[in-house]
């Protein structure tokens, strides 16, 4: 293990990416400016990855009725992780949901379906919240308030083994645009204790589903008992950060215990109700865990497309101020999360090493303001040729989609 390895909670406050106070609580940070910048480009990045496979989007509210934690067993087998009840008068009690697959499944309930519509994949980005000790909270990794990447597929038992694995491939590509190297694959199972729901055939078929994708795909992978959800097994994708600690990430789960619980059907062919199942799936984790491990991966320098600021403008005087300003509008209209540094700042040296961690710096001189162009600095040193500003700007517009390079 490294002793000397970046620590995100470090970082990540030097950066004025997150911060935390006490009078909101342990546990409970916020997002500062560049924070919610790189919060955002992995939200629509996700967003955007699951449209293209299918998902549809949902917003269901983080409070939920005791009794639906009931149903869904969350109040038996996982109650130690809830934040207690709050009274509400006249017998009625709330909770601060632990998960989202009870609204999920509620969702699903609300409308009539048919075996036509299946696989229906329901996917929301949303909060939840874990009782946690204050001893374990740290920085981003463990918290209170979670935004989880969620998504629950309602499907036929058929189309079990095609969901989980389509949900692993998605994982894959993710963490290529991420950069992010998975440490190993967990099949997590269920142990003793009496945490988890009691049956047994429920267990069997589900462990055989998740065993046959594993082993179909070719992953290598380690069965953990005692890791499981306690309404049905997983594949877990862990991860490890810079100092060789190991988390959970990634998860796909199979789930025949709420479909049940919450009595969900789907007309089938043969115009007989049927019992759907759930598969559970999260490609990046929760949102916070994700940005810990990417500040501690690259060490502030995030790739182009997850850059706080992307560009810093760097008029060298102040009669080049008017063009810089141009040059940063221009930017912007292009989506580019564009900076401008001006002379007040500091040296220009000083204003090139202030942002050494953003990808691309167009410095504007004399020249490049008589010209039109811009000469664009990578954050390794490199400098580009000189190009007309159009063209310069929509190079740093390519190179900054997802996937599209760290820019040195």
């Amino acid at each position: 293990m490294t002793t000397d390895a970046p620590d995100h909670r470090t970082l990540g406050r030097a950066l004025g990416l997150f911060d935390s106070d006490p009078l909101m609580g342990a546990g409970l940070p916020y997002w500062l400016p560049a924070g919610a910048a790189v919060r955002h480009a992995l939200e629509r990045y996700i967003h955007e990855a699951e449209r293209r496979a299918g998902y549809r989007h949902v917003y269901s509210p983080v409070l939920g009725k005791r009794e639906l934690y009931e149903i869904s067993g969350h109040w038996d087998h996982y109650r130690a992780d809830m934040f207690p009840p709050m009274d509400l008068g006249g017998g009625e009690q709330m909770l601060l949901r632990p998960s989202l697959c009870p609204h999920h499944a509620l969702i699903y309930r609300s409308r009539a379906h048919s075996y036509r519509e299946l696989p229906l994949r329901m996917a929301e980005l949303g909060g939840m919240f874990r009782s946690e000790l204050s001893g374990v909270l740290g920085g981003l990794t463990r918290v209170r308030a979670i935004t989880l990447n969620d998504a629950h597929i309602f499907c036929t038992a058929g189309q079990v083994a095609h969901e989980a694995r389509a949900a692993l491939e998605m994982i894959r590509r993710a963490y290529e645009v991420l950069g992010i190297q998975p440490a190993r694959y967990r099949l997590s199972l269920p142990g003793g204790g009496g945490k988890y729901v009691a049956a047994p055939e429920m267990w069997r078929r589900s462990v055989a589903l998740l065993r046959e994708v594993l082993d179909d795909s070719g992953l290598p992978y380690e069965a953990a008992e005692g890791e499981a959800a306690f309404y049905g097994p997983k594949i877990d994708v862990q991860i490890a950060d810079p100092a060789g600690r190991e988390s959970t990430l990634s998860t796909v789960q199979v789930d025949f215990h709420q479909p049940e619980r919450f009595d969900l059907r789907y007309t089938g062919a043969d115009g007989a109700a049927h019992r759907p199942v759930m598969v559970h799936r999260s490609i990046i984790g929760s949102v916070e865990r994700v940005v810990a491990q990417l500040i501690e991966q690259h060490g502030g320098a995030f790739p182009a497309w997850l850059a706080p600021v992307q560009l810093a403008i760097l008029p060298v005087g102040e009669d080049q101020l008017a063009r810089a300003d141009d040059v940063r509008a221009r930017a912007l209209d292009l989506g580019l999360r564009a900076e401008l540094v001006p002379p007040s700042h500091g040296t220009l040296s000083a204003r090139i090493r202030a942002g050494r961690l953003i990808p691309y710096q167009a410095v504007i001189g004399t020249r490049e303001a008589a010209a039109g162009g811009l000469s664009l600095r990578l954050r390794n040193g490199e400098r580009l040729p000189a190009e007309p500003a159009g063209a310069a700007l929509r190079r740093v517009a390519g190179a900054c989609a997802p996937g599209g390079g760290a820019a040195g």
